[in-house]
């Protein structure tokens, strides 16, 4: 039988920094599971490894509040310990006049969040980003930056691993919740039951099933969405200094295809927000499982109950195609050849919680418990660029509290 005073469900971002805020505490005995081989093989491994700079995020909201305090920190993660780190900012631009007045917004926002942020004409646009083109205005984020998310997981988990209280058990899959004794509860899982005093949910793209099981969130759901990316060949990176993103729907919490210059100097395009039939379904096919048809009613049910699910659903496969996904990015820059670009196995799929309730997409972080478990419902991003911010608060606001009265 195996025990643990804490387990955490999952080694993503999130589990991997609430672990390091327990450790500071001075919590030991913590043991983390995850069905895979290696941590963050998912979400937090597959992101294009931009760190946001609350820009697009609703004054007031948890992702506002984590975003920019977690971009200085996880900077500052990055400097102390040599990881890679671009700071090269990223442009914003409007692709035509009807997008002027959202880019504004932004401004409003990104102000109102404490980002440096400055509206920008053609001039200054060529300046930053020579081969952007914009119709008049663009918005310069100077604390964007770009990281190596894998490099960063892989030094969260070296340290961890170096304090000897955190203990991490790979290729452990939840299954389910077992009768605890007393106050323990019994957590069931492929290598067996882990009997623990406190349940910490950080299971990414499977938290509500996990939620479920403890009789929370059962009024929302994850909807995954695949993200393709396509990557300008090498002789062609040079085009692109830092980040080029469009003005995107600001109801819907996808940013659209976008250029990003990574931490190892390759240049991607992307990503798609296609909605997949399964939450590993990487290929067009592989990843689907028996999920696929709950799946399917429940994009079918948002298609027809709720507009801003069916622009996506609508525009977004198109890009399944080469010649759309080329045209869609081409409308961002200057200069663009089909023969600029090519295929790359990159893919993620990001889980996009849903209220099944009122068939809304949420648009913020959710966080529920019980008295011995938290379970984050909803970690979209930016939670890689805020985990180190967002991890501190979710410690001291409810995992704190309760671990103080077990």
């Amino acid at each position: 039988m195996t025990t643990a005073t804490i387990l955490i469900c999952g080694a993503g971002i999130v589990g991997l920094t609430v672990a390091r805020d327990l450790v500071a505490a001075g919590y030991d005995d913590i043991l983390i599971i995850d069905k895979e081989p290696e941590a963050g093989r998912h979400a937090s491994g597959r992101n294009s490894g931009v760190l946001h700079a609350g820009i697009y995020y609703a004054p007031g909201s948890l992702r506002a509040q984590s975003c920019l305090e977690g971009n200085h920190r996880m900077k500052q993660y990055c400097e102390e310990r040599g990881l890679p780190l671009l700071k090269t900012g990223k442009v914003i631009v409007a692709r035509d006049e009807t997008e002027l007045p959202t880019l504004r917004e932004l401004y409003s926002r990104a102000t109102q969040n404490g980002a440096k942020v400055e509206l920008i004409d053609d001039r200054q646009l060529a300046e930053i980003e020579p081969n952007a083109k914009s119709a008049g205005q663009a918005l310069f984020s100077h604390y964007t930056a770009v990281v190596d998310p894998k490099a960063i997981l892989k030094s969260l988990q070296a340290e961890l691993l170096t304090t000897g209280k955190v203990t991490l058990l790979f290729g452990t899959r939840f299954t389910g919740l077992g009768k605890g004794e007393g106050q323990r509860l019994r957590v069931e899982t492929t290598a067996g039951p882990v009997h623990c005093a406190f349940f910490f949910n950080a299971s990414g793209a499977y938290a509500d099933v996990v939620a479920h099981a403890f009789g929370l969130g059962l009024n929302y759901q994850l909807i995954p969405f695949k993200g393709i990316y396509k990557k300008l060949k090498a002789h062609k990176a040079h085009t692109i200094r830092g980040s080029i993103y469009p003005v995107p729907n600001i109801k819907n919490p996808f940013l659209g295809v976008h250029f990003t210059r990574g931490a190892h100097g390759d240049v991607y395009l992307g990503p798609t927000a296609i909605p997949a039939l399964g939450r590993e379904n990487y290929g067009l096919l592989s990843g689907m499982d028996s999920e696929a048809f709950s799946i399917l009613l429940r994009d079918a049910l948002l298609f027809f109950r709720n507009k801003k699910f069916r622009e996506v659903a609508l525009e977004e496969p198109r890009k399944y195609s080469s010649t759309y996904f080329f045209n869609d990015a081409k409308k961002l820059v200057k200069e663009l050849s089909p023969d600029d670009v090519e295929d790359t196995p990159k893919v993620g799929i990001r889980p996009q919680l849903v209220d099944i309730k009122n068939n809304e997409l949420v648009m913020d972080f959710v966080i529920e418990g019980t008295y011995n478990s938290t379970h984050v419902l909803n970690s979209i991003s930016p939670a890689f660029t805020s985990s180190l911010f967002f991890s501190e608060m979710l410690f001291k606001q409810h995992l704190a509290p309760k671990l103080a009265k077990l």
